[in-house]
């Protein structure tokens, strides 16, 4: 089994991208996903971010601008928030893994890849990426982001060129959807090869 490693900064069209492997059949962890489950209504971590931010959970699970607040600028906080996340994240997607582990091909969809020391545990890396000006223009257009907000994610992330430089596979995607699809399938049929099927 080859264990991928997608990811990609703020705005760059990664969940297009990683919906674009699930339709070839590649298994899919989503992060983000896993993270909106733990916090969701009735989720694992919903108790545990009360006691450490009191006042972001209600009966629909973690309010997450609540959170978003509580820890924006506060560097303890966030790491705080961190320590109870990414052990989670963790445990799921080891059971994703153990779920899929027949499959020739499975894919890890993290934003914070690099950043939280996931790439020591991936095989090959594909990193989504698009021009600064696009970047901008598509998360700027996002409801209730600003540009402050904007600049303190970015900030938090490897920049962009890094992310190239440090990858196996990049998939531009300031082309049409097809282009960026043509790239998924590009990588899929290298990595088929390099696993014998």
């Amino acid at each position: 089994m080859i264990t991928v490693g997608l990811t990609g900064s703020i705005g760059m069209g990664k969940s297009t991208v990683a919906r674009m492997f699930a339709d070839e059949g590649v298994p899919l962890f989503d992060a983000d996903e896993t993270v909106h489950d733990l916090q969701g209504p009735g989720g694992a971590l919903v108790e545990a971010i009360e006691a450490a931010f009191p006042d972001t959970t209600g009966k629909q699970g973690v309010d997450r601008a609540a959170l978003r607040d509580a820890v924006f600028g506060d560097e303890a906080a966030f790491a705080r928030l961190e320590a109870l996340v990414h052990p989670a994240v963790a445990r799921a997607r080891d059971a994703f893994l153990a779920a899929n582990a027949g499959a020739p091909i499975v894919m890890l969809d993290v934003p914070l890849l690099f950043e939280a020391g996931g790439w020591a545990a991936v095989d090959k890396i594909v990193v989504v990426s698009a021009p600064p000006e696009v970047q901008r223009a598509r998360v700027l257009g996002r409801p209730g982001m600003t540009v402050e907000r904007f600049e303190s994610i970015l900030a938090r992330q490897l920049s962009d060129p890094e992310k190239r430089a440090r990858a196996d596979f990049v998939i531009s995607t300031d082309g049409p959807l097809e282009e960026t699809r043509a790239q998924v399938r590009h990588v899929l049929t290298c990595l088929a090869a390099r696993a014998g099927g």
